[in-house]
C-alpha cells in the first residue's frame, strides 16, 4: 500500500554521448528513443509506452535509455567520428527540420523510431513507428538475450514471435 504514495517511477534518459561513455566502463545495450518535437506518435509513445511501469523497470536495468531528437542540433560523437546537423534551423525548433546526420547514418527516416544498439555500440535494428508495451518487450527481452543472432529466417523469426509469451501489464 506504500506504493500508492511513491511518485511513478520513470526512464532515467540520458544523452547518447554519455550512454557511449557508460558502456566504456560498464558494458550494457542501448535503446534510443529517436524522436522529433513535431510527431504525434512520438508523444503517445512517451505517454503510453515509457510510462509503463514494467517497461520503465526493465530499461533502467537492462539498458542504457537515450532519447534523441532526429532533427536536433545536439553533436555526437560515435565510433569516432563527429555527427551534427549542419543545416538546422533555429527557427524551425518545432516544425520540421534537417535530419541529424546520425539519424542519416542509422538510416531512420521515420518518427518516432526505437534504435537498438549492443554492447560495443553496433547497431542491432531500427524499431519503426508506435509500440505498446507488450510489443516493445518483446524487442527488449530478444535483444537483451541475443536471442535476435539465432534467428537467422523469417520462419525462425515467426516461430520465437509466436511463442513469445508477453508479461508486462497494458496499462
Amino acid at each position: 500500500a506504500f506504493s500508492i504514495h511513491m511518485k511513478a517511477q520513470e526512464i532515467k534518459w540520458i544523452s547518447l554521448n554519455k550512454a557511449l561513455e557508460l558502456q566504456k566502463e560498464n558494458p550494457k545495450k542501448i535503446m534510443i528513443d529517436v524522436y522529433t518535437n513535431w510527431c504525434g506518435p512520438c508523444k503517445l509513445l512517451d505517454k503510453k509506452t515509457f510510462h509503463n511501469k514494467d517497461v520503465v523497470a526493465f530499461v533502467n536495468e537492462n539498458y542504457y535509455d537515450v532519447k534523441f531528437n532526429g532533427e536536433g542540433n545536439e553533436s555526437v560523437n560515435y565510433k569516432g567520428k563527429s555527427y551534427g546537423n549542419p543545416n538546422y534551423d533555429k527557427n524551425k525548433a518545432n516544425k520540421r527540420n534537417s535530419a541529424h546526420e546520425l539519424a542519416n547514418f542509422m538510416g531512420i527516416n521515420a518518427y518516432p523510431t526505437i534504435a537498438f544498439l549492443n554492447e560495443k555500440s553496433d547497431f542491432i535494428i531500427p524499431l519503426k513507428g508506435f509500440h505498446d508495451a507488450q510489443q516493445l518487450e518483446f524487442y527488449l527481452k530478444l535483444f537483451i538475450d541475443d536471442k535476435h543472432r539465432t534467428l537467422t529466417s523469417q520462419a525462425k523469426f515467426d516461430a520465437y514471435y509466436n511463442a513469445f509469451k508477453p508479461a508486462f501489464k497494458t496499462n
